[in-house]
């Protein structure tokens, strides 16, 4: 019976063949899958984060297709107005006159009168905190030489100099024009010039609050304080936009500056960027599979486009406008969700 002895040798042979068959399998198997969800539907929907030290794009959907940028047109508003700082054309104690265009401003804005005048500085905190139409109308005249047309031209041709080839700008505050429009890249390419040009200038955008006559003026960006890192820059929103937002995350030695486009709420709006960040501060996010669950769109368990699908209209179409009703949000929504016979985009 001795012949039967070399079979447990054998056997632990055999095991461990079958052990190094399975480490190999499991060594090259695809990276695992997960689902993001996204609020808004795929044919409003953009968005792009950008490694701000290296450059390098984490993630994008749909960045060169053209969107409606509402209130991140102020952020170039700030641009000419700190580029105009730096030059010495203007001071922080520069006053600004407030025209009767200026003052016609529909809300958001702080109700200025025709010829009342507000400081420089001022003037940058309620842009940045109250996105202030009527202020951001009146640092266009006032910079664009008497014309909002002007700076609104001077706007675009700054848009090309910073290598923002989708912008195109109409006014200085972002209110409904068919002719003003943008992409989540661009606008990335945009956060990051302000914070590399101006950084003795970009702790304004990390402001919620400010005093103005006497009175507490309250921001818009709720991810100031939700999110440890975040420190600004931009939110905004019309009906035909969708809730909008530039966010720069700088802390434990990653700087990151998200974009997100066309979300249907401003907290869903939050959310989506906070899972950005979260999924862009994770190695293996890199190599892992990602599919989008689009707002209304999809439903669990059915196929979803990989992220370079392209989904939205090409760059150079505008985007389409949009129906949905307001939503409670931290945005105070500009007039024309608020008021029924203010002019509206197109429908495309």
């Amino acid at each position: 019976m001795s012949y039967l002895r070399p079979l447990p040798a054998l056997q632990k042979l055999i095991a461990a063949f079958a052990f190094l068959v399975l480490v190999a399998g499991c060594t090259t198997a695809a990276p695992p899958e997960s689902v993001l969800n996204v609020p808004a539907p795929a044919q409003r929907y953009a968005a792009i984060v950008i490694d701000a030290s290296t450059g390098k794009t984490l993630f994008e959907v749909n960045s060169t297709a053209q969107r409606y940028p509402a209130s991140l047109t102020k952020m170039m508003t700030l641009y000419m107005l700190f580029e105009a700082m730096q030059s010495g054309r203007v001071t922080k104690e520069t006053q600004i006159p407030v025209s009767e265009h200026a003052a016609s401003q529909p809300p958001t804005k702080l109700r200025f009168r025709r010829g009342e005048t507000i400081d420089v500085d001022s003037a940058i905190r309620a842009m940045v905190v109250k996105s202030a139409n009527d202020v951001a109308v009146a640092v266009g005249e006032y910079l664009g030489g008497g014309s909002e047309d002007q700076f609104a031209a001077m706007m675009t041709a700054k848009a090309r100099q910073l290598g923002m080839t989708g912008t195109s700008f109409r006014n200085a505050c972002g209110l409904p024009d068919d002719g003003q429009v943008t992409t989540a890249r661009d606008m990335a390419v945009l956060g990051l010039a302000l914070e590399r040009r101006f950084p003795q200038h970009f702790h304004y955008f990390s402001e919620s609050d400010f005093m103005f006559r006497g009175r507490l003026v309250r921001g818009h960006n709720d991810m100031l304080g939700r999110v440890h890192g975040v420190d600004g820059i931009k939110t905004g929103y019309i009906r035909a936009s969708g809730y909008n937002i530039v966010t720069s995350y700088n802390a434990d030695g990653r700087h990151l500056i998200v974009v997100v486009m066309g979300a249907e709420s401003a907290r869903r709006r939050n959310d989506h960027v906070e899972a950005l960040i979260q999924r862009s501060l994770q190695p293996a996010s890199a190599d892992a599979k990602t599919k989008l669950m689009f707002a209304g769109e999809q439903q669990a368990g059915s196929p979803l486009p990989g992220l370079s699908q392209p989904g939205l209209p090409a760059p150079g179409s505008p985007a389409p406008s949009s129906s949905l009703p307001g939503l409670p949000a931290s945005d105070l929504p500009s007039p024309d969700l608020a008021s029924p016979s203010s002019p509206l985009l197109p429908p495309q």
